[in-house]
């Protein structure tokens, strides 16, 4: 193949790479408007910053119903694997909200 003739068809080549780029760069997204809202109570405050920042209430609240050692691996599984912004002096009342209100109901004393 001539020179001149690969170095034309590269820089071709090298357009189309930026238009469709430049093209994928404009797409956006619309998101639904969020429906549902956290439960009230002591703690709710903190979840709002610290949850709600990568996930909505309805993902909350439709996990499994965990007691209080399932909800401290999961905010600590945030914290320290996705980087959740949760201080350590917010840990306790964050997952003291989400036992009382997404946890399993207490089992009744016998």
């Amino acid at each position: 193949m001539n020179p001149v003739y690969q170095k034309y068809l590269l820089v071709v080549v090298l357009i189309l790479f930026a238009a469709v780029g430049v093209k994928a760069a404009e797409r956006r997204f619309k998101l639904p408007p969020e429906t549902a809202e956290l439960k009230p109570g002591p703690g709710r405050d903190a979840a709002k910053v610290s949850c709600l920042l990568c996930h909505s209430a309805d993902y909350i609240s439709t996990q499994p119903k965990l007691e209080k050692s399932g909800w401290i691996a999961e905010v600590q599984k945030m914290r320290e694997k996705y980087g959740a912004p949760i201080s350590t002096n917010q840990v306790d009342s964050l997952v003291e909200y989400l036992v009382t209100n997404y946890g399993k109901p207490a089992k009744p004393s016998p």
